[in-house]
């Protein structure tokens, strides 16, 4: 035992060094940098207007469901076997219908997860992309979302970096579209070069075709002139 208390105080010394290590954590807001990134906001415009028309949908589909009921129950005294059960048919293939429209925009796997993926996944993935890297220049241990369900019961506004996030990913947008102007830029001069390029050898074949026909002219020229002293030749010859 006497043996086992110098390891047993060595282990609780490093423990209190460890937890007494100084470690560097910072927090954003996501809420706050999704809302401040314009493609995100056009995004989530977009993607709520399409939920909107998915439920107008479904709530136009659940009153004609509720009228067909209503109907039912007030007139099924007076309505024979045969029509009663095929109004009742009727009712279950509407609210069959009701319950897969319900799932092909909503369900897990449905039309919502997929365009939201579409549409705000990449946003998304851009502000983690621009957190981790300033994460890593900044040499944070923890990075916390304030607007996740993490509780926060203070936060000193000095490790806020989500103006940091922010302007990181402004700049990237910035790198990104100086690339594609200069790419723009480029794309133009190449075709211009190619225009002057067509150009000068349009202007070579019309010189080509010049000389030739120049050539062929004086050929002609000369084969008129030699069939002419043939000509005459002859005729002297005749004389």
């Amino acid at each position: 035992m006497k043996n086992l208390i110098p390891f047993i105080i060595l282990f609780f010394s490093i423990q209190i060094s460890i937890a007494q290590k100084s470690q560097h954590i910072a927090y954003i807001d996501m809420e706050y940098i999704l809302e401040n990134v314009p493609e995100y906001v056009t995004a989530q415009n977009n993607l709520n207007t399409k939920i909107e028309t998915w439920k107008t949908k479904l709530k136009k589909l659940e009153r004609h469901l509720e009228i067909l009921k209503t109907d039912l129950a007030n007139e099924k005294e007076i309505l024979i076997k045969d029509l009663i059960e095929e109004r009742e048919e009727d009712i279950i293939i509407k609210q069959e219908e009701l319950a897969r429209l319900e799932s092909l925009y909503f369900g897990p796997k449905g039309d919502l997860f997929f365009l939201r993926k579409q549409l705000i996944k990449p946003i998304q993935d851009l502000v983690y992309n621009s957190i981790q890297g300033i994460a890593k220049r900044k040499k944070y241990d923890f990075v916390f979302d304030k607007s996740s369900e993490l509780v926060m019961l203070y936060s000193n506004k000095k490790h806020d970096i989500s103006e940091l996030v922010l302007s990181s990913i402004v700049k990237d947008r910035g790198i990104k579209t100086s690339k594609k102007k200069v790419s723009a830029k480029k794309t133009e001069a190449q075709k211009k070069l190619g225009a002057i390029k067509q150009a000068k050898l349009a202007k070579k074949e019309l010189q080509k075709k010049a000389i030739q026909a120049k050539r062929k002219a004086i050929q002609a020229k000369r084969e008129a002139k030699r069939k002419l002293l043939l000509e005459r030749k002859n005729k002297r010859k005749k004389s």
